[in-house]
């Protein structure tokens, strides 16, 4: 029976890809793990592994197409002992995957078998548990959930963050795990397990509205993307949905900038002399929220319409600018990691962000964010909460400036910083707590290091 490729879906946000390149050709035999494809997101390029074994019998959907939609058929299989010209005379013409279709959470197809011409069945990328958190699972470990009859809910995965693969699934089967109830209708997630929920698209003026303002001629016409898409959506959703409220603070950097330089002069170097790290103000911004959110636990949270989410670590997100617009990377456990280590997995995160290489699990999630615009020259703004996340942090420039201590005019350099909330979750008074936490840290940076 011919098996199926969909497009998969390979982040939360992701609603359809471009198909960039195709790394085999009809007539190639695959393998499960055997790189197919590329995949353009709104996020990153990634790579696509195949799932099942086979021949390739038929490309749908040719390279370069893009807004190909999640779930559409895009290949055809034939298992062995198939007949290929059989498999590929019967593959269906691409189709949109259907609306309710839920996202799969990582770079890997989500194929489906079925009869020739059926539509491919759409990717459930996760099942409940009974404590209602979802179990994430490879497309390979749902399909053997299916046919082994294992509920993958009352699994738990040895994949990157708890994810179900294909050895959980033998393993289950081996131990007698309980089978999976019979088919009924999906429960529905709880609020805070969405990661982008979903937004109608933001509507402004149309076409011909704003271009009869201007004349004809003066203007060329740039179609958005998906990234700038996706950015759209998520802002009008969390002004919308969310109610900001804002607590700025400044911070005296002297004593930052001086431990700064102390560091980086120590640092041991390589044969070659090169810096085993080279750290920024940015990477001890990163460490100072992380402590803060420590420190003052009630402010790491997230806000659901049942529950407050309290995070057992500060995974700090932060803004990198990439062509077309943004992302964010996430510090995972932020408050155990030292400088150094920050400061390189950063500047690792920054690289990728901009070849546009990063991998799901290295950008959703997180539990706050970090926007710098300091290096810009920027004194003072305010970010958007970025759900799940009840704050952000707005970081402006270092400058001097005239302040007084011990009733005596003196120069300092002093750094703005603006703390945006969820004021469902974090009130002012909490929010002033937390900033206060901060500024403790910058402006006694040596609490960093021990």
């Amino acid at each position: 029976m011919p098996i199926n490729i969909t497009m998969p879906a390979l982040s939360p946000t992701m609603e359809e890809g471009n198909l960039a390149k195709w790394l085999v050709k009809e007539g190639d035999k695959i393998k499960s793990g055997d790189v197919i494809a590329e995949i353009e997101t709104d996020k990153a390029t990634m790579e696509v592994e195949a799932v099942d074994e086979g021949t390739v019998a038929k490309i749908v959907v040719p390279a370069g197409t893009e807004g190909v939609k999640v779930n559409a058929l895009i290949a055809v299989l034939a298992g062995e002992g198939e007949d290929v010209s059989a498999a590929a005379s019967g593959a269906a013409a691409p189709a949109a995957a259907p609306a309710a279709a839920a996202p799969a959470p990582k770079a890997e197809t989500a194929p489906a078998q079925s009869a020739p011409a059926a539509q491919p069945a759409p990717v459930v990328p996760a099942a409940l548990s009974t404590d209602g958190q979802r179990t994430f699972a490879s497309p390979l470990a749902r399909r053997l959930a299916k046919e082994s009859g294992i509920d993958l809910a009352a699994l738990v995965g040895s994949g990157p963050h708890g994810r179900v693969v294909k050895k959980d699934i033998e393993a289950a089967v081996s131990g007698g795990v309980a089978k999976a109830a019979p088919a009924a209708a999906p429960a529905a997630l709880p609020a805070a397990a969405a990661q982008a929920p979903a937004a109608a698209a933001p509507k402004g003026m149309s076409d011909d509205a704003v271009l009869k303002l201007f004349e004809p001629g003066s203007y060329e016409l740039v179609p958005h993307d998906g990234m700038r898409k996706t950015i759209a959506k998520r802002l009008q959703e969390s002004k919308q949905t969310i109610p900001h409220f804002y607590v700025s603070v400044d911070c005296e950097l002297d004593a930052l900038l001086a431990l700064r330089t102390q560091l980086n002069d120590s640092a041991p170097k390589s044969k070659d002399g090169a810096p085993a790290y080279k750290l920024s103000v940015n990477d001890m911004v990163i460490k100072a929220l992380a402590l803060a959110l420590r420190d003052v636990p009630d402010a790491n949270v997230s806000w659901t319409d049942s529950s407050m989410v309290k995070h057992k670590h500060a995974d700090v997100g932060v803004a990198v600018s990439i062509p077309g617009g943004l992302i964010t990377p996430i510090i995972r456990s932020a408050e155990l990691k030292t400088l150094s280590a920050i400061s390189n997995e950063m500047k690792d995160y920054g690289k990728r962000a901009k070849e546009r290489k990063l991998k799901p699990e290295e950008y959703q999630g997180g539990t706050t964010a970090v926007s710098n615009m300091g290096m810009m020259g920027v004194k003072n703004f305010a970010a958007v909460v970025n759900p799940p996340h009840a704050t952000i942090l707005a970081v402006g420039a270092g400058e001097q400036r005239v302040i007084v201590k011990k009733g005596e005019m003196a120069i300092a350099t002093m750094m703005t910083v603006t703390l945006s909330t969820d004021h469902r979750a974090v009130d002012g008074a909490l929010g002033a707590e937390l900033l206060a936490a901060f500024k403790g840290y910058i402006e006694n940076p040596m609490g960093m290091l021990v």
